[in-house]
């Protein structure tokens, strides 16, 4: 009997130490700066490596095109940018950070293709999760 409670007690703690390292599952870009954010970024849209995309929009994100005035949330970006894994754009990409104020931060990435231009502003913000790209809003040259 001594030893079915012993076993029992055994499995119960494990089971619930098993658990715990399960929920310490932590966000790999929780420490990055808003330049490494960034980057992550025009690498999740330019070359289609979908990694961090769970950890790098925040949960109201927001996509506006301004070609077309079409607009999405992160549930149907996150779809487009998984859609478009692997692809990798033909073109010349620079972002840079245009200012960070406190917790924001507005930015520009430009992907320079053969007959035009795609010009990303990108707005992140610093959470206590590190900071999220919140808002993009897409206009082509």
């Amino acid at each position: 009997m001594k030893s079915k409670i012993s076993t029992i007690v055994t499995a119960l703690l494990m089971t619930l130490s098993l658990s715990s390292f399960a929920n310490n599952y932590s966000n790999p870009l929780k420490a990055k700066d808003a330049k490494e954010i960034l980057l992550t970024y025009a690498e999740c849209t330019s070359i289609g490596n979908t990694d961090y995309n769970n950890f790098l929009f925040a949960d109201d994100f927001q996509y506006e095109n301004a070609s077309n005035n079409s607009k999405s949330g992160k549930r149907e970006y996150l779809k487009y940018l998984k859609e478009n894994k692997g692809l990798n754009y033909n073109c010349v990409t620079s972002s840079e950070i245009l200012d960070i104020t406190g917790k924001t931060a507005i930015a520009k990435s430009i992907y320079k293709f053969d007959t035009f231009s795609r010009v990303d502003y990108i707005t992140l913000a610093q959470t206590k999760e590190g900071w999220k790209v919140s808002k993009v809003i897409t206009t082509y040259l």
